[in-house]
């Protein structure tokens, strides 16, 4: 009776190790995911570069040119166009120079500035008005590219002037906030993003 008293004693006792055993590992397994710098950073990072706005525009200009001859036009070189076109700029950040830093429950994110990640004119959008070439001075691709070379950055200077990489900047923010946000086991911690 004492033996089976014993017994049973001893197998609720060993059950009980091994529940607490099971619940030490659970709890540990499960707040495992430790969050650090390298964690958030590689997140991130497999966006590599974070286009956060596009700008679409319709622009129209001027080509003009005429040879010359000791700083005077030659008569009857001149060849200009007049063109309309559609073009997109596209603005975001390069993730592989940011700089992560956990303090705490602070995720501290430095992030590069926003800058011109492409910008691309539609050839078929392209319209071609007013067109004037010479014999002596035709019209050739060249043209057509140098055109187009003066054309984007003088659009990217513009759409600079009017704020394009601040606004880019916003958009970058909250869009690596909803990166980081993903992962439930961040709800406890405070973000902040700063440019540098």
């Amino acid at each position: 009776m004492f033996k089976k008293k014993n017994l049973k004693n001893i197998i609720i006792i060993i059950l009980l190790a091994i529940s607490i055993l099971f619940g030490l590992n659970y709890y540990k397994a499960k707040n495992e995911t430790k969050i650090d710098n390298k964690l958030i950073q590689n997140r991130i990072e497999s966006v590599k570069e974070l286009t956060s706005l596009k700008y679409s525009y319709t622009n129209m200009g001027q080509f003009e040119n005429s040879n010359k001859f000791y700083g005077y036009d030659i008569p009857f070189t001149q060849k200009k166009f007049i063109v309309s076109y559609d073009g997109v700029i596209s603005c975001g950040v390069d993730l592989d120079k940011m700089d992560v830093k956990i303090s705490g429950k602070n995720i501290n994110i430095k992030l590069p500035k926003s800058k011109i990640l492409s910008h691309e004119i539609y050839e078929d959008s392209l319209k071609i008005f007013d067109q004037k070439t010479s014999i002596f001075n035709p019209i050739q691709v060249e043209d057509y590219n140098e055109f187009a070379k003066k054309q984007k950055k003088s659009v990217e200077k513009k759409a600079i002037e009017r704020g394009i990489l601040t606004e880019a900047d916003k958009k970058c923010k909250k869009a690596v906030k909803d990166i980081v946000n993903i992962d439930n086991n961040l709800e406890d911690y405070t973000i902040n993003i700063q440019f540098k």
